[in-house]
């Protein structure tokens, strides 16, 4: 039976950070479901479907070279829940330093209680990738500044045009 894995977050936008986990994500399963989650509090940058569409792009080439399934998904309810419809036995999580781990821990216990099944892994962020967040990728870019050492390619000039748009 195939092992999959569920890798959840907002991916406002997809960074190196992002593409650093998926990587290594593929090493540990056989099916990776990057999952997008929803909230209708939140005002994203992109669309769920640009969103989705930029995963595609950019994790078909990891998935071709890994020999891993990647499919993506959304979801508006619980990680686990979203991990339960999914099939997944793991649910992947990234980390930066310290302030993550103490962080993904407590989500990693609550987890843990509402989906004894499912296991948490904790992937730490290369040294490259750890300074790297969607919040400051997003500031960054909104002010006019350089995020080609923070994104993929196709995510910059997605970017740049979201941005020259707004101006």
């Amino acid at each position: 039976m195939p092992r999959t894995a569920l890798y959840a977050g907002s991916f406002d936008p997809v960074t190196n950070g992002h593409v650093d986990v998926i990587r290594a994500a593929c090493r540990l399963a056989d099916r990776l479901v990057i999952a997008i989650g929803t909230h209708p509090g939140k005002q994203p940058i992109f669309t769920v479907q640009e969103r989705l569409d930029m995963l595609r792009e950019v994790c078909a080439p990891i998935a071709k070279k890994e020999k891993v399934e990647i499919e993506t998904a959304t979801f508006d309810r619980l990680v686990v829940t979203a991990a339960k419809r999914a099939g997944a036995t793991l649910l992947i999580r990234g980390l930066r330093d310290g302030k993550d781990f103490d962080y993904e821990m407590q989500m990693a216990g609550m987890n843990s209680e509402l989906a004894p099944k499912i296991q948490t892994v904790f992937l730490p962020a290369s040294p490259a990738t750890r300074p790297i967040t969607a919040t400051l990728v997003r500031q960054i870019a909104g002010m006019g500044g350089d995020v080609s050492a923070f994104v993929p390619a196709l995510v910059e000039k997605r970017l740049r045009a979201r941005f020259a748009k707004k101006s």
